[in-house]
């Protein structure tokens, strides 16, 4: 794990063993050389060690590199070396000196990492990824884009702080068993001197260092460490019950159990840190896997994406965007009025999400992964939004470029008929006779009744196509509004109708009806032969009331019966019209909650069918409906 000393110390746990091991090397050196590094040369070196360690690392361990660095001092600065000798002139002298370099270094390395933190905080506004501080609505930090709280509020890179993964309840018990261990330690050991030597007491106090570790935590061993060096320099080092130590392997012995038990410390510290930040990883992987899940299953809008923040993770959470030179609401969950004082995560320049009241749950990291997927759902519904609305658009020009080929083809082919029969008529200089003008009048007629069906289809589908068609359904007989429907058509007469006496009352309005059955009919008489007429059945199907309009035409094929519903579909060039009847009908059947299909009539020709909701068993509410 690395971390940027211009934005945050080195934590206690990994100086200390380094800084140990360094004054290890100094005391080693200066044995090695027998006299040829001088006290002086000693003593500039340890303070050197403490000073550079106190200003890389975090303030409460130029303690302990300032105590392991006079004792480096002091007992390795003249033969015989090894042997400490904590009175005297020079070692009062080498306290003050390492002492003062520690305590330098640290407040240093404050200072150095406060004005770092200033600069990064004034040069914020041109970092563009996403900035988590204060919300405006605190009147603090936040109220722009680019501005962001200080680091002290938050980890620079979005990790769980260190200093917080072991509770203060769990330090505390481990103070207390430090407390009560190494007394106890230390009455049965020394009951025991004569049968154990200076090792098998190191590792016995290793032992309840260890155990500290695991209950407390670093900071509780370090501690524990110290006290049971000077138990057992007092207790079990000659000569006994002083801080003198005369044997060098002594003095060795304990340096490097301090060093020893301070990294097996460490060790176990970052052990149960990193097991703490894997379970916080797992939360934050689990959570945003389910995020990840409800996005893929539909709900994919930004205030779906705030709902499931907030009853993961609690809170309220509201997502702003910038627009006319004044923040928006865009999405919210569990905000009612204005949101009170909460953290902001600028994810654009105009865009940003505000939380507050989050579980501890909600890091920092993962709230940054909501707000990428807020600001992605939100990207994502203004591209459907855009999509329908070209969609809308290409429908219209698509329908408009179908009304223009109509006007300009099956419109002006009855229109120049009419017109001719018209001139023809009111030639002075020809003399027509009783037949030819009723050639000319019947044409007049004929064109003048596929104009009026034409644009009555023309009027009826631009009101389903702008949605204005407002359908009064009550009870309507069926066999009442088919003669009126089949009345104005040609070749009327043919069409067989077989409705069963007292046939039920359908839901339905009576003029969409008859324009639907108006339709279907000049379909089926117009595909129909001479030989064999249409027809028009009509059964009860449980609680519905189906409609059959047979012809004996020529049919259609499987894969095109879907398609003649469509407008402006013609299945075959020879026929007239421009494909609007079926698609009036199945759009007026719709409006009245019912369903229109197609199907192959038994011996060859087409069969649409019609399904109505049965308003009654009999006529009489026909009155009562109306």
């Amino acid at each position: 794990m690395t971390h940027d000393l211009g934005q945050r110390a080195v934590p206690a746990p990994y100086a200390l063993p380094v800084g140990f091991a360094m004054f290890l090397a100094v005391g080693t050196v200066a044995a090695a050389l027998h006299g040829r590094l001088p006290a002086t040369g000693v003593l500039i070196a340890c303070a050197a060690v403490a000073g550079v360690m106190s200003f890389a690392a975090e303030p409460a361990a130029s303690v302990p590199l300032a105590g392991i660095g006079w004792l480096t001092v002091v007992g390795f600065s003249r033969p015989p070396y090894a042997q400490l000798r904590p009175t005297g002139p020079a070692a009062v002298h080498a306290a003050v000196v390492v002492a003062a370099s520690a305590l330098g270094g640290a407040c240093l390395g404050l200072v150095f990492r406060w004005y770092c933190r200033r600069l990064r905080l004034v040069s914020m506004g041109t970092y563009t990824g996403m900035r988590i501080g204060r919300s405006a609505a605190s009147g603090a930090w936040g109220s722009r884009p680019g501005q962001t709280a200080p680091d002290a509020a938050l980890p620079g890179d979005g990790t769980p702080d260190p200093d917080v993964v072991i509770g203060t309840r769990r330090r505390l018990a481990g103070v207390v068993l430090a407390v009560v261990l190494l007394p106890l330690i230390t009455a049965v050991l020394a009951a025991w001197r004569p049968h154990l030597n200076l090792a098998d007491d190191l590792l016995i106090y290793l032992v309840a260092v260890v155990t500290i570790t695991v209950i407390g935590g670093f900071w509780p061993a370090m501690l524990a460490a110290v006290a049971a060096s000077l138990l057992l320099n007092w207790y079990f080092t000659e000569p006994i019950h002083t801080f003198t130590i005369q044997e060098p392997k002594n003095l060795l012995a304990l340096l490097l159990f301090v060093t020893v038990a301070v990294a097996v410390s460490s060790m176990v510290h970052l052990a149960a840190r990193r097991a703490i930040q894997a379970a916080r990883a797992r939360e934050e992987a689990a959570s945003l896997l389910e995020l990840a899940q409800t996005v893929l299953g539909g709900a994919d809008s930004p205030a779906a994406v705030l709902d499931h923040l907030t009853r993961t993770h609690g809170g309220q959470a509201e997502l702003t965007e910038r627009a006319g030179g004044r923040w928006v609401r865009a999405a919210s969950s569990g905000v009612e009025g204005k949101l009170p004082a909460a953290s902001r995560i600028d994810i654009r320049d105009d865009l940003a999400l505000l939380v507050t009241g989050q579980a501890p749950s909600a890091t920092p990291a993962l709230l940054a992964g909501y707000a990428a997927q807020a600001a992605a759902a939100l990207d994502r519904e203004r591209l459907r939004t855009q999509a329908a609305q070209a969609e809308a658009l290409a429908e219209g020009n698509r329908m408009r470029t179908a009304l223009l080929a109509a006007v300009s083809h099956d419109l002006r082919t009855p229109l120049a008929s009419i017109k001719a029969s018209v001139s023809s008529l009111r030639q002075t200089d020809v003399q027509w006779s009783e037949e030819d003008e009723a050639d000319l009048l019947a044409t007049i007629e004929q064109n003048a009744d596929r104009l009026d069906a034409l644009i009555g289809n023309l009027l009826d589908m631009s009101r389903l196509h702008t949605g204005s068609l407002q359908p009064f359904l009550r009870p309507t007989a069926i066999d009442e509004v088919a003669p009126v429907a089949v009345g104005g058509l040609d070749d009327c007469l043919r069409l067989e109708m077989a409705v069963p006496d007292g046939f039920p009352l359908v839901l339905a309005d009576p003029g969409l009806l008859e324009r639907i059955l108006a339709n279907l009919f000049s379909n089926a008489l117009r595909h129909s032969p001479a030989a064999r007429p249409p027809e028009l059945r009509a059964q009860l199907v449980e609680d519905t009331a189906l409609i059959e309009v047979v012809d004996h035409g020529p049919g259609v094929p499987d894969e095109q019966k879907e398609r003649i519903f469509e407008p402006f579909t013609r299945v075959g060039s020879h026929y007239p019209g421009v494909g609007l009847g079926l698609a009036v009908a199945k759009g007026f059947a719709e409006a009245m909650g019912g369903r229109i299909a197609a199907g192959d009539t038994p011996g060859g020709g087409l069969t649409v069918q019609i399904t109505l909701p049965v308003a009654s068993g009999d006529k009489s509410a026909l009155g009562t409906g109306s």
